[in-house]
């Protein structure tokens, strides 16, 4: 089973995805985590991406479609994946068609989270992350036990750049000048299917199997 899961920042696809390989026995691939990674190198390659990631802009296209690549190619992929956060324009959708159809595997589904503005705005302004371990707590929903500490390890916690307001404003303003045009490609292609991500977790996540349990059903993963 080949996924995507669409939707702005905040939309709650890191969490959604995180189940889906647990249940469906395929890797979560986040390209937010694969750059984070990057950004914590010294590099060529590190110092294009945190120009971009910092500003709030997209990184380029072909850049993100080789790293994606690479990824989906590694021995865990040969049965399916899920796609967090990629792709995010139409040149990388058609990117990533070209690369599914050389291997003979095309897309199963794009799953699309809708959410409101205000929802990803109160969601991502108030996200902390352990400097140490990246556990991730929300200062409403699942704050630490001890402000500013991590349960977990006792690290750090802190905001990403990329969670203040004004940069999250201004990522939801890049989301849909670039990437909301992927709803009608995906709707077109007849691989389109919609959440409503501003459910509570558990609401969204049994929506998503009763859409996902088919196509397991009949061998789509």
């Amino acid at each position: 089973m080949r996924l995507i899961l669409l939707g702005p920042p905040g939309a709650g696809k890191g969490t959604q995805a995180a189940r889906i390989s647990d249940k469906y026995g395929i890797p979560h691939i986040s390209t937010g985590d694969i750059f984070r990674e990057i950004l914590k190198r010294d590099d060529e390659l590190a110092r294009k991406v945190r120009k971009y990631v910092e500003s709030g802009d997209l990184v380029p296209d072909e850049i993100v479609v080789e790293i994606v690549r690479e990824r989906i190619h590694r021995p865990d992929c040969q049965r399916g994946f899920i796609l967090d956060g990629f792709p995010r324009t139409k040149p990388q959708a058609r990117a990533l068609d070209e690369i599914l159809e050389a291997d003979g595997t095309p897309l199963t589904a794009a799953l699309y989270l809708q959410v409101t503005e205000e929802t990803v705005v109160m969601r991502l302004s108030r996200r902390r992350v352990c400097e140490n371990c990246q556990a991730v707590y929300h200062l409403d929903f699942n704050p630490p036990k001890v402000p500013g500490v991590c349960d977990r390890c006792g690290g750090k916690l802190v905001q990403r750049e990329d969670d203040r307001e004004e940069v999250v404003r201004r990522r939801l303003r890049v989301y849909r000048e670039q990437t909301e045009p992927l709803l009608e490609y995906y709707r077109q292609r007849g691989v389109l299917k919609e959440v409503d991500g501003n459910k509570p977790i558990e609401d969204v996540w049994r929506e998503i199997q009763e859409i996902l349990d088919p196509l397991a059903e009949r061998g789509d993963c």
